[in-house]
């Protein structure tokens, strides 16, 4: 038998994950970028009359939908929207494909998807702009309208527009970050804050859960968005976020869900743990302090170690391996792209694995593997929008530029 060597082995990838990339666009541009998404259920008209009467009955309905193994959102009616987060993962898509390839299709996409965002800030009396989901979503914590803006969608918006600002030079991208900021600063509820940490809410909402990606992925915005404008008014603000969340890692590398870590059943999960290191490095990067640089490393060695499997497969929790989760693959690619030789092949296992048993070439991803099967249907934003936005990542680092 032949020996194939690492090198080959790594060019094939390198051409699946390119050719994927071409499909899973268009795929998706076909679809003007609509489609259903995870937690999307209370927006079917029956589930909502049946269920908005309180907490509990329209957490069961969310859980059901999503559980499923079979996608019941057209059966209830459930409308496919156009979501601002998976628009902000294919801008990112677009613009790392654009730096490889030069494209200018690409950036004119990526441009129009901005232009597009625009529109859909989530309306009211903010103090900046900012964006939500476009649906009525339950959690344990806290009970979100229809286009309740939160920090996480518009945090992930406001880094494509720093990804694009990056890119072009074009000073609107950079103002509409400046014109997000008074919301992360003045709606969001202050949770603790002391002289060198600071922790906000999820939500514009009365709420006390602490979620922890949420202040780092602030922190980073805030970082990007000084090194980029030169403006360090927000400097303080950007360390004491991104001090709160690195200063909960437990001894062992972890970050649990929340802090405490009881306010919530998800612990050490995927691709939350990878919110946080790469929120960590933006931070890092923007600043040039290297204060969190050991507690990265633990962690992102903690991520390697125990939230994938030998072949890539990437496991739901670290005391937990199934479903294996499509946003789980995306994000470990996205995190061990950058670090192809601390990690080698690490990127393309888990690669090599999503494109064999999460992916139809027509250019869509399936949600999740379950032990006896898999869930084969396609969720624009969390299948697709996260896919294609590792996919052009891990292409622009292959190439390094």
């Amino acid at each position: 038998m032949p020996v194939v060597s690492v090198d080959s082995q790594h060019e094939a990838v390198e051409t699946d994950a390119a050719s994927a990339l071409t499909s899973t666009l268009a795929w998706s541009r076909a679809r003007d970028y609509h489609g259903h998404t995870k937690h999307d259920a209370l927006a079917s008209p029956l589930l909502w009359a049946l269920c908005r009467w309180g907490k509990w009955p329209r957490l069961i309905a969310i859980q059901a939908v999503m559980r499923s193994p079979v996608n019941l959102r057209s059966l209830l009616q459930v409308p496919r929207t156009c979501n601002p987060k998976g628009l902000a993962l294919f801008v990112h898509a677009y613009l790392d494909r654009h730096a490889v390839s030069g494209t200018h299709s690409d950036l004119d996409e990526a441009q129009r998807l901005l232009q597009r965002l625009m529109t859909m800030s989530s309306p009211g009396a903010w103090h900046g702009l900012a964006w939500g989901y476009p649906y009525p979503w339950q959690d344990l914590g806290f009970f979100a309208p229809t286009n309740t803006p939160n920090a996480v969608v518009t945090a992930f918006v406001c880094e494509a527009f720093l990804h694009a600002h990056a890119t072009t030079g074009r000073r609107e991208f950079l103002d509409t970050v400046a014109r997000s900021i008074p919301f992360f600063l003045g709606d969001l509820r202050v949770l603790k804050d002391t002289p060198d940490e600071l922790c906000l809410s999820y939500m514009p909402v009365d709420m006390r859960m602490r979620v922890m990606d949420v202040s780092i992925l602030i922190g980073s915005v805030l970082s990007g968005y000084e090194k980029q404008s030169g403006d360090d008014r927000h400097h303080d603000t950007a360390c004491r976020l991104v001090n709160y969340v690195v200063r909960r890692q437990t001894k062992y590398a972890a970050w649990f869900y929340t802090d405490p870590p009881a306010d919530s059943p998800i612990r050490h999960d995927n691709y939350h743990t990878g919110f946080i290191l790469d929120a960590v490095w933006r931070h890092m990067q923007a600043t040039g302090d290297r204060s969190h640089e050991e507690a990265y490393q633990r962690g992102l060695r903690y991520y390697h170690d125990h939230l994938f499997n030998a072949d890539g497969s990437p496991r739901w929790m670290s005391d937990r391996d199934y479903p294996h989760d499509i946003h789980g693959a995306a994000q470990g690619i996205i995190t061990f792209a950058r670090h192809m030789e601390a990690y080698p092949g690490t990127a393309e296992r888990i690669m090599a694995w999503t494109l064999k048993r999460m992916y139809h070439p027509i250019g869509r991803f399936y949600y999740q593997e379950m032990p006896r099967y898999r869930k084969k249907f396609t969720l624009m934003r969390w299948c697709n929008a996260w896919m294609a936005r590792a996919l052009a990542h891990y292409l622009r680092c292959r190439v390094g530029v």
